[in-house]
């Protein structure tokens, strides 16, 4: 993922009135000086009744310090992006004069919470550098606080907890070699299509028709071939067409690259993550399409939110980038009894971990309706650190149903591109060659129909 210096600075800030209430010390010691109190009295000792003097005068002493009626106390996070894959995190603390202790409950990226105590006349600013570990929306910190005063004998509640949020890009590679439709369609665009027009190649010398402009007679052939008076020829060009393209994200999963933390999921522990590929490759795709002029539509299945409909250019290009950015793990199926409408002729990207048969249906579908479609393994490379011997097993057989999924859409035609990079195999921008061939795009008339 990639974070610009120049993003800006978000703020948050909250102010109220604390409302303060008796602690538990408060309870406790007037229980004990009245305890001790009666005990002298009933005994007849006075040297024991006097013992709950002293108590009574520090609980009188202590009350006496309360911060003055209507004093208010508040927070401020502000955020600010430190750097191409850290977010500084500051908390600004306001409490009353009469305030002695602050207690800070936080967790950072959604780890387990820490306390921390601050003196009330040393609060200030506190800042966290949160690392971007991951692409895609994200909490960086939550923090909530309570105060303390006379002693710590009355305290506020805990505050509603203030959380700093951020949506990091994913990192994009460039695209050169584009995979395109098995039909184009439209009258314009940057690729060549099997049909007769204009703009495109030379495709052939043709008897003159009823339709065809006079500025494409080719009177050397005319002269060659022509037998009769009258018998004209025209040169003939490829017509150009646009490409349109669906990339559908299944985003039900999250899976990391560290086995041990596919049951605990942990962010900051499981490493480059499945969403993580997925992103990337949505928004390098849809940039490289959109730059080629060809129009571009975006599905997440896991939020019906998340659907950006087909179109080019810039404008549609930064909605398209953002709402790939703000994907996030879903449970299912947002529209299980009604997938995704692709447009007739389109190209069909699947970015999937191929985990389960729900995706792979999909697919097949598509593929039956005409559609070519592409499926693009995101599931990261595999690393078994702290593993257990039953967890690679088990990762064993999860992987051994996955390549009976992934032979099925070889057998039934859908192509398969894997995104990251592996040691030993192919760059990418090998692998979107060989996709890219013209042999792929079927159809009778030649390339690009």
């Amino acid at each position: 993922m990639s974070a610009t210096a120049a993003a800006p600075q978000h703020e948050r800030s909250e102010s109220s009135a604390p409302r303060w209430s008796h602690s538990p010390a408060v309870i406790a010691g007037a229980a004990t000086a009245l305890l001790l109190g009666a005990l002298g009295l009933i005994v007849g000792r006075v040297d024991v009744a006097l013992l709950c003097l002293p108590l009574v005068a520090s609980l009188a002493l202590s009350l006496r310090r309360l911060p003055r009626p209507g004093a208010r106390s508040g927070v401020r996070l502000t955020q600010r992006v430190g750097g191409p894959a850290r977010v500084d995190c500051t908390l600004s603390i306001q409490a009353p004069a009469q305030v002695e202790m602050v207690v800070l409950r936080y967790s950072v990226l959604g780890e387990r919470e820490r306390e921390l105590v601050l003196a009330g006349p040393l609060t200030g600013e506190l800042t966290w550098p949160v690392p971007l570990l991951h692409s895609g929306p994200q909490e960086l910190l939550r923090v909530e606080h309570r105060l303390l005063a006379a002693d710590t004998l009355l305290a506020t509640a805990p505050q509603e907890p203030i959380v700093a949020e951020h949506v990091a890009a994913p990192a994009q590679r460039a695209v050169g070699s584009l995979p395109l439709p098995r039909r184009l369609q439209g009258l314009t665009g940057p690729h060549e299509s099997a049909r007769a027009g204009d703009g495109g190649e030379f495709r052939d010398v043709h008897p003159f028709t009823a339709g065809d402009r006079l500025r494409r007679i080719d009177w050397k052939a005319t002269a060659r071939r022509g037998r009769v008076a009258g018998e004209l020829y025209v040169r003939r060009t490829n017509a150009l067409a646009d490409a349109t393209v669906l990339i559908v994200m299944d985003s039900r999963d999250d899976v990391g690259e560290q086995v041990a933390q596919w049951s605990r999921n942990d962010p900051a522990q499981k490493g480059i993550s499945s969403l993580d590929i997925a992103r990337e490759a949505a928004g390098s795709l849809a940039a490289a399409y959109i730059a080629a002029g060809d129009r571009v539509g975006f599905q997440d299945l896991s939020s019906r939110a998340r659907m950006i409909t087909h179109a080019a250019g810039a404008r549609h290009l930064a909605r398209l980038q953002r709402a790939v950015q703000t994907t996030a793990p879903g449970a299912r199926f947002s529209g299980q009894q009604r997938p995704p409408i692709v447009p007739p002729g389109a190209l069909v990207y699947l970015l999937s971990s191929l985990l389960d048969d729900q995706s792979v249906n999909l697919a097949l579908r598509w593929l039956a309706d005409g559609h070519r479609v592409i499926a693009v393994d995101v599931l990261p490379a595999a690393r078994f650190a702290r593993t257990t011997r039953h967890q690679r097993i088990a990762h064993r057989m999860v992987l051994m149903e996955r390549e009976e999924r992934i032979e099925l859409l070889r057998r039934r035609g859908v192509e398969l591109l894997r995104w990251s990079e592996e040691h030993g195999s192919l760059p990418l921008a090998a692998r979107l060659r060989l996709l890219s061939r013209p042999a792929r795009r079927l159809g009778a008339g030649g390339v690009g129909r």
